[in-house]
């Protein structure tokens, strides 16, 4: 049976590991490794993970001092030993068939990435991710790889996370990509990108949640920092052009309309905050990408209500273009 790596960050988030692990643990695909980097934990995340060390040896722990989870990851990368490699957040948790029907699936199709759908969990609830436009179940295709993470409204189960994907261990290793270490938010979908372009990737999907994606006030993804925000337009500017550089130029304008979202956030919370000085910037740029923004949302012109008011927000009194 082939081994799988899984790599998982860690960096306080002592009250939710032990349940991370113990999912990993539990996979009726047993033959795993489990990379835990603590990436300078102070809150005993670190110590948690070498108890798990000292009770299963198939768990390895790596500590290092705090160099956020771009770095943390790359540690993952240099030190598997698996013929496949697997993402998990250190705050979720995952179905115990996830790898077996993951690599089920790639070995079946011959591919170099498999893809699940999953649940967005909150202390109340569990909600299942499904896809508005059904995913064949074929080999899917480079472009389609490169493309279906930023159709985010067709293929919500999908995303551009690593979390839900399984991929060959000696297709990274030839590739060469590792993660930004300057990256804090979106170097998943800059590295799955870079790699599936890289290595002209095929894939397939498996249509079930198997992965549960926890949604904790404190992460990055719900951060209202603006910094924050603002550093991911880096991102898809990156992998726009990844798209226009190798041979997908028609298909770019999807990555410029999630540009333009991400400026709309970034604008949002620059109102909330009172910063003109943000404000203005993305609005600049919303303006500068709205004709992609309207042509990639054309099925969901409620969204084009929220845009105008954010083009309309008046701390600078700037008249800006309406949808």
């Amino acid at each position: 049976m082939d081994k799988i790596s899984i790599i998982i960050p860690v960096y306080n988030v002592s009250a939710y590991i032990r349940k991370c692990i113990s999912s990993v643990l539990a996979q009726t695909h047993d033959n795993l490794e489990i990379l835990l980097i603590n990436d300078g934990s102070t809150d005993g995340s670190g110590e948690i993970c070498d108890e798990y060390a000292k009770m299963d040896k198939r768990v390895r722990v790596f500590h290092q001092s705090n160099k956020g989870v771009s770095s943390a990851r790359n540690v993952g990368l240099k030190n598997l030993t698996g013929q496949y490699v697997g993402f998990v957040d250190s705050d979720d948790w995952i179905e115990p068939n996830m790898y077996e029907l993951l690599h089920k699936a790639v070995k079946s199709k011959n591919v170099q990435v498999g893809v699940c759908s999953y649940f967005k969990d909150t202390d109340n609830e569990s909600v299942p991710i499904i896809n508005r436009n059904a995913i064949p179940d074929e080999v899917i295709p480079t472009k389609d790889l490169l493309t279906y993470p930023l159709k985010r409204d067709y293929y919500m189960g999908f995303c551009g996370t690593l979390w839900n994907k399984l991929f060959s261990a000696n297709v990274i290793k030839k590739s060469e990509v590792s993660f930004h270490k300057e990256t804090k938010y979106g170097e998943d979908i800059l590295f799955y990108s870079n790699l599936v372009i890289k290595e002209k990737c095929t894939g397939t999907y498996v249509d079930k949640p198997l992965y549960h994606w926890y949604q904790r006030k404190t992460s990055a993804s719900k951060s209202r920092s603006s910094n924050m925000r603002i550093g991911i337009l880096s991102v898809y500017k990156d992998v726009e052009k990844i798209l226009n550089n190798n041979g997908y130029l028609q298909d770019s304008f999807w990555a410029r309309g999630f540009y333009c979202y991400h400026a709309s956030v970034a604008a949002e919370i620059a109102l909330d905050n009172g910063d003109e000085r943000v404000l203005s910037w993305m609005q600049d740029e919303i303006n500068e990408h709205l004709s992609d923004y309207v042509k990639t949302n054309k099925e969901f012109p409620e969204k084009f209500e929220r845009i105008n008011n954010l083009l309309n927000a008046k701390l600078l009194g700037k008249e800006k273009a309406i949808i």
